[in-house]
């Protein structure tokens, strides 16, 4: 596989300054990452994409550093639609094919039930239809899922930068075990960027805005509806932060068809089985793959 090195750029898109990288060109595929994660994760698709005829493109989400922070403290999941909408116009695509992880997943949701004519294909990797999430978890996913009560707290970010971050470092260890991740540059990367207590704050406001969703009616339209383009969920075996149990029933959730992939990895199987995870993504995205 070519060992391009992805260009690094700026834009303004939906009132916000992005940072991103970009390899390639062809159809336009934007690639999304979550919590807590950085674009650069992403470079080994980016390659994959760009060798395959596409021009790849993964933004530093609101608030990740170097990306601005949400002007108006905004981090719910309708903005996060949004700002897909608004990257896809900048790139100047009419339509565009969407990879999300974690939060880049719940963006693709959301962009893919606002302006299902503006999304191509969409490929979520370890979050399964909000509606699912939401509303049919498992006990064991009550769980797993206590993190985010607990990033409701004031004092979230100060418990989660105690001893250069070993709590969030124990998390991430649970939600992929086994992957040795701890001296890799994209986390040592992360943590810098964190230690700005105000970038923590915002990576943390994705999940104190969730509230939302049960007193906004459009809100919770937009994160639960059935969505209406050819989507692949990704799901690991091993993931301890959204349990494989969570990807079953969903089906009738998604109304143009689901395509569920397994792949024996735990919550990042995006870094932790890089290849394979660019292939699921290549062969969604092929045209014969509608056949």
């Amino acid at each position: 596989m070519s060992k391009l090195t992805p260009q690094q750029g700026t834009i303004v898109a939906n009132g916000l300054e992005f940072a991103f990288l970009e390899l390639g060109e062809g159809p336009l595929v934007l690639c999304l990452h979550g919590f807590p994660d950085r674009a650069e994760s992403f470079v080994p698709l980016l390659r994959a994409l760009a060798n395959a005829g596409y021009r790849a493109v993964a933004p530093y989400l609101r608030g990740y550093a170097p990306s601005g922070f949400a002007p108006d403290g905004d981090y719910g999941i309708g903005m996060l639609a949004q700002d897909v909408i608004a990257l896809i116009d900048h790139f100047g695509a009419d339509r565009a094919s969407v990879v999300g992880h974690d939060w880049g997943a719940v963006a693709g949701y959301a962009a893919a039930n606002l302006r299902p004519d503006r999304v191509d294909r969409l490929v979520t990797a370890a979050v399964p239809h909000l509606r699912r999430f939401l509303l049919r978890p498992s006990f064991a996913q009550l769980s797993r899922s206590s993190y985010m009560l607990a990033f409701q707290w004031p004092n979230a970010e100060r418990k989660l930068m105690r001893n250069d971050f070993a709590d969030l470092e124990r998390r991430i260890s649970r939600w992929s075990p086994g992957w040795m991740f701890a001296q890799q540059d994209w986390w040592i990367a992360l943590k810098s960027a964190f230690r700005e207590p105000r970038r923590l704050s915002a990576a943390l406001a994705y999940y104190r805005a969730l509230g939302r969703l049960v007193v906004d009616a459009d809100l919770w339209r937009l994160a639960t509806a059935p969505v209406s383009v050819p989507t692949r969920v990704i799901y690991g075996s091993r993931d301890g932060c959204i349990g494989a149990e969570m990807f079953a029933n969903q089906d009738h959730l998604f109304t143009a068809g689901l395509d569920l992939q397994r792949v024996e990895a735990g919550h990042f199987m995006h870094q932790e089985r890089p290849e394979e995870f660019a292939r699921l993504v290549l062969e969604f995205l092929r045209p014969e793959a509608a056949a």
